[in-house]
């Protein structure tokens, strides 16, 4: 029998993995907390988009739920797989409301930015918790039931979905998820999420507040030589952080997570070869032009942003480890003005 799938969050990473899920034939509910994007989907379906017009197709077979009626689920087939797609902020409740409706041996699977394998944990436990880490992937939800992807598949170049167990084994509902998502895009098991998962926390927090703060595109964050210096030194304390912690860091895309460091710390040539990295980077993305990573794209839709679970979290356990991370601090207290209308967005918010 097929496994019954629900996606508890469908804006844009939740909805473009659901709507793929669906389109190739999975069984998926669509849960969402906003009437008018579940409403858009029932009347029209899920229109996805991407870079290429292979990627444009409309989603008509997914069910669909708005979240008052989750309850009616008690009477339906139980859940074998969730995905909780949800900003962190909202991860415990969203976790603690699916979890009744669980299979005895189903699970949540954490599809987010951020690192909330333990709040899922705590409620669930962490025998039915596993993450996916999705790279360098952007999407974005810029109408009710319309999600775009803004670059290019990753294929055989670049990773990315990586799906992991906490502890490490590869087991056979990794190998279940690897190969749902391998009809999507590149996908693979992973021995080492926590490696991952702050390794993307790394690249997030160099992009994520820097938009949101200065309200540039990603591109225009990478043309700009004071933001982008600063990009870097957010970049490279992430790393020492994470690498005091004990992870293993991978590539954050091109870059080099010791040469990012060493950048940040006033290397000359690594300083170059991670510039001209970043500077290629923003030339190369067709909609690099308009692409606004998804703290960017919250703070345009005035939604709260996950400021204090990106780069809050990270100075905060740079203060456990003993690694200073002023960058991450003074980034944190910019977007949550930014986000309380006590600023304006601004380059000259980070010197730019």
């Amino acid at each position: 029998m097929r496994k019954r799938i629900a996606v508890v969050g469908t804006g844009a990473l939740g909805g473009y993995v659901g709507g793929h899920l669906a389109h190739q034939g999975h069984d998926v509910t669509l849960i969402d907390m906003w009437p008018e994007h579940i409403e858009t989907i029932r009347a029209r379906g899920l229109e996805l988009d991407g870079i290429t017009p292979e990627e444009k197709f409309t989603v008509t077979q997914a069910k669909t739920m708005h979240i008052t009626e989750l309850q009616s689920l008690s009477k339906q087939k139980p859940v074998d797989i969730a995905f909780v797609a949800v900003k962190s902020y909202d991860t415990e409740w969203a976790t603690m409301m699916i979890r009744p409706y669980l299979a005895s041996d189903g699970y949540v699977v954490s599809l987010q930015n951020c690192i909330n394998e333990e709040r899922i944990a705590g409620i669930v436990g962490w025998g039915k918790t596993l993450g996916v880490v999705s790279s360098l992937i952007s999407v974005e939800l810029y109408e009710p039931g319309r999600i775009r992807r803004m670059v290019e598949k990753g294929g055989d170049k670049h990773t990315v979905f990586r799906v992991g167990e906490v502890h490490g084994v590869v087991t056979k509902r990794v190998e279940e998820l690897v190969s749902m998502f391998s009809a999507i895009d590149s996908a693979k098991a992973t021995t080492n999420l926590w490696g991952e998962r702050w390794t993307k926390l790394c690249q997030n927090g160099m992009r994520n507040g820097v938009s949101a703060s200065t309200g540039l595109s990603g591109k225009e964050c990478d043309r700009n030589d004071a933001i982008r210096c600063f990009s870097i030194k957010l970049g490279g304390e992430a790393v020492r952080v994470g690498q005091a912690l004990g992870y293993q860091l991978v590539n954050l895309g091109k870059l080099a997570p010791e040469r990012l460091a060493l950048a940040s710390e006033g290397n000359q040539d690594a300083l170059v070869e991670i510039e001209n990295l970043m500077m290629s980077r923003a030339a190369s993305n067709p909609r690099a032009g308009i692409q606004r990573p998804s703290m960017a794209q919250d703070m345009r839709k005035g939604r709260r942003t996950e400021i204090q679970f990106m780069n809050g979290f990270i100075a905060e356990k740079g203060r456990f480890v003993g690694v200073a991370a002023p960058a991450h601090e003074k980034l944190t207290e910019i977007v949550t003005r930014v986000e309380q209308g006590e600023i304006p967005q601004s380059p000259a918010n980070l010197g730019g």
